[in-house]
């Protein structure tokens, strides 16, 4: 069974490219064999990511994740049964939500800026999903 999780916390310091850098590098590492596919977004102190895979890998990771001192204020935004995902092409993949047009972000919440915190698990899954189908997707 494939499940989809949405979460979003807050950053221990600012988020700078080299933190990223390690939390993909990790994520590049360690979800393939797992079957786990997904994407992380960030902007200045917040980080939102989606995991898809089993149930039992998405959860193991999610505890996993509970407990990285790089972040805290984990909040659950959705967690789903999927029949098919929508974020496969990646083991882990990025998006700078600081460096997007702001009308990307307007259309799902209220402010220019990302604050997954006050917007309803529904509508931070469909900002993803426009990223994912929008191209602003970076893997490298």
């Amino acid at each position: 069974m494939l499940v989809r999780l949405i979460y979003c916390s807050r950053a221990q310091q600012p988020i700078e490219q080299a933190l990223v850098d390690d939390i993909l590098l990790a994520a590049r590492k360690y979800n393939p064999p797992l079957g786990i596919t997904g994407l992380l977004c960030y902007s200045k102190d917040v980080f939102v990511q989606v995991l898809e895979g089993s149930r039992v890998h998405v959860s193991r990771l999610y505890l996993k994740l509970a407990r990285d001192a790089r972040h805290h204020s984990l909040t659950l935004l959705s967690f789903s049964e999927i029949e098919q995902r929508k974020f496969a092409n990646w083991s882990m993949a990025e998006v700078a939500l600081d460096q997007l047009n702001a009308s990307i972000l307007l259309r799902h919440s209220s402010l220019p800026v990302l604050d997954p915190f006050i917007m309803p698990g529904a509508s931070v899954e469909r900002l993803l999903e426009d990223l994912a189908e929008s191209g602003t997707i970076q893997y490298r």
